[in-house]
C-alpha cells in the first residue's frame, strides 16, 4: 500500500515510518518537502505520487503558544487538514488524521472518561483550532480516521517527559513543581503508531479515541518515570492555579477507547507498562541526550 505521511519527522511521524515501512511503500515528508497549508503544493502533490493512504502527523502543538501566534497555529491545524481532506478526496485517499484531547472542555468529574459522542467544547486556541480541523475532515475526506489521543510522548522531539528528566539532571536540586489536579492517558507515540497501522490494515472508518488504559496526573506521571529512570529529583504536587500558563488546559483529558474497544480493534495498553517499557528502551539514550544538551550550559561563568 502506498502511505504518505505529514510530519513524518515529528515525534509521532517518525514512529508511524518505522512501524509502517516493513509491509507499505511509505513516502514521508515535512515541511520542507510538503507544506500542508500550500493548498497548491498539497493538490500537485497528491496528484503526482497518488498515495492510497494520506497519514497526516503535522500539527501546531505548542498549546501556550498557539495562544500568541493564532494565525499559524489556525493554518497548520485547520488549513492544512482542509487541504489534505480535499485532495484526499480528489485522488481516492484515505485520510487518518489525528487529534487531540483539547477539543473537550474537562469538566467532567473525573474518573468519568470522554467518549467519542461526547460533545466537543474546547478551551484555548489550540484545541479550537484541532477541532475545526477535525471539522474540515469530516466535511471534505470521503474515507477518513480521525484519531484523538492524549500527552503524547516518546523518544523523538520535544514532550513533557524530556523536559522533566532535563530539569531533574540541571544539578541545581531545584524543587520541581508539578501539577496534580490535570487528569489524563500518558500515551506512547510507539504505541499509537502501532494502533494506526492496525486501523488501517482493518479499513476502519470515523472518530476513534486511541490513548494508554487508564489514567493519572501530571504529578504521578513525573514521579514514576524519575522512579523508573532511577533519577533523583525533589517533586512537588501543585494545583494548575499555582502554574499559570497562557493556555486553559482541560482539568480532564481522560478518553475512553469505546470504538476500538467494540469493535475489536484496541491495541492500547495501560500506561504504566507502556513507560515502563519505554524507559527499559530509551533509558541511557535519554539521559545522554538530556546531558548532550545541558553540558554547553554549565561550562558558562
Amino acid at each position: 500500500m502506498r502511505i504518505l505521511i505529514t510530519g513524518g519527522n515529528g515525534q509521532l511521524g517518525r514512529e508511524c515510518r518505522a512501524v509502517l515501512k516493513p509491509d507499505h511503500r511509505v513516502t514521508a515528508v515535512d515541511i520542507e518537502d510538503l507544506d500542508i497549508t500550500d493548498p497548491a503544493g498539497v493538490d500537485a502533490y497528491i496528484k503526482h505520487h497518488r498515495p492510497e493512504v494520506i497519514v497526516n502527523c503535522a500539527a501546531f502543538t505548542q498549546v501556550d503558544d498557539c495562544e500568541t501566534n493564532r494565525e499559524s497555529a489556525r493554518q497548520v491545524n485547520v488549513n492544512g487538514p482542509d487541504n489534505l481532506a480535499l485532495c484526499a478526496a480528489r485522488y481516492k485517499a484515505r485520510l487518518v488524521h489525528i487529534s487531540t484531547d483539547y477539543v473537550f472542555d474537562g469538566k467532567k468529574p473525573v474518573p468519568n472518561p470522554y467518549k467519542e459522542a461526547d460533545r466537543p467544547n474546547p478551551l484555548s486556541h489550540y484545541g479550537r483550532t484541532k477541532f475545526e480541523g477535525e471539522q474540515a475532515v469530516l466535511k471534505y475526506a470521503g474515507s477518513f480516521i480521525i484519531l484523538r489521543t492524549a500527552w503524547l510522548y516518546g523518544f523523538y522531539g520535544k514532550n513533557f517527559l524530556k523536559t522533566i528528566l532535563a530539569r531533574a539532571l540541571a544539578g541545581n536540586r531545584q524543587t520541581l513543581k508539578i501539577v496534580n489536579d490535570q487528569y489524563g492517558s500518558p500515551t506512547w507515540a510507539h504505541r499509537l503508531a502501532l494502533q494506526i497501522r492496525h486501523l488501517i490494515q482493518n479499513r476502519a472508518e470515523g472518530i476513534y479515541h486511541a490513548s494508554s488504559e487508564g489514567y493519572c496526573t501530571w504529578y504521578e506521571l513525573a514521579k514514576r518515570f524519575l522512579e523508573k529512570m532511577e533519577i533523583s529529583c525533589d517533586l512537588r504536587p501543585c494545583r494548575t492555579d499555582e502554574y499559570p500558563t497562557r493556555a486553559v488546559r482541560p482539568k480532564n483529558s481522560i478518553l475512553e477507547n469505546s470504538r476500538l474497544t467494540a469493535e475489536g480493534l484496541n491495541r492500547m495498553k495501560p500506561w504504566p507498562d507502556d513507560l515502563d517499557r519505554f524507559v527499559r528502551k530509551y533509558k541511557d539514550r535519554l539521559i545522554q541526550e538530556c546531558k548532550t544538551k545541558t553540558e554547553p550550559l554549565k561550562r558558562r561563568p
